[in-house]
């Protein structure tokens, strides 16, 4: 976790030195069933243990359901976001939609983006292939059943945004958490 750490600004080493416009150091996005209960929680521990205020939802959310108005407040009062991109990280839409809100902020604002590829290639994210292409096959097919022209509209909207965040995402420099 020390690897990680090292890329945060030494302005964010102690919550004593914490900015009063943010409320969290580091927002964690993450996919809970594949990392919860493992990488994930070292990972928060270790940010904590270091002094950085880490924001860690702690609730499974369902696909489909737009972000909660605390989990976008979180995103958008955090210095830095560290995305850990899993397996299954893609077939959630909540997860898509942290990452859309993490870049623009990250353009917008200049909030500091770690990814973290945990079991899984950068060029898989990048060119949503092998489980990122299954899971946006999926979401196509549920957008090709959409009945409904403007959701179906929404949604189509929606992935455009969700494939140009994976690619950007894994363009930026990352680190590779396989076997650990």
């Amino acid at each position: 976790m020390v690897v990680l750490t090292e890329h945060l600004p030494g302005s964010l080493t102690s919550s004593s030195t914490h900015d009063l416009a943010y409320s969290y150091d580091v927002f964690l996005s993450f996919r809970g069933a594949d990392t919860r209960n493992r990488f994930t929680d070292h990972l928060y521990n270790a940010l904590l243990d270091a002094g950085f205020i880490t924001f860690l939802d702690d609730e499974e959310i369902e696909t489909g359901e737009p972000l909660k108005p605390e989990l976008e407040s979180a995103i958008k009062s955090s210095r830095a976001s560290i995305i850990v991109l899993s397996k299954n990280y893609a077939s959630s839409t909540w997860c898509l939609d942290e990452l859309v809100l993490i870049l623009e902020q990250k353009r917008n604002f200049n909030q500091i983006v770690i990814p973290v590829f945990y079991d899984v290639e950068p060029t898989d994210v990048r060119k949503q292939q092998s489980s990122f292409g299954e899971a946006m096959a999926k979401h196509k097919q549920r957008l090709e059943r959409e009945s409904y022209a403007e959701k179906r509209r929404q949604l189509a909207e929606k992935m455009e945004s969700w494939k140009r965040a994976l690619t950007q995402v894994a363009d930026l420099k990352g680190k590779d958490a396989k076997d650990r």
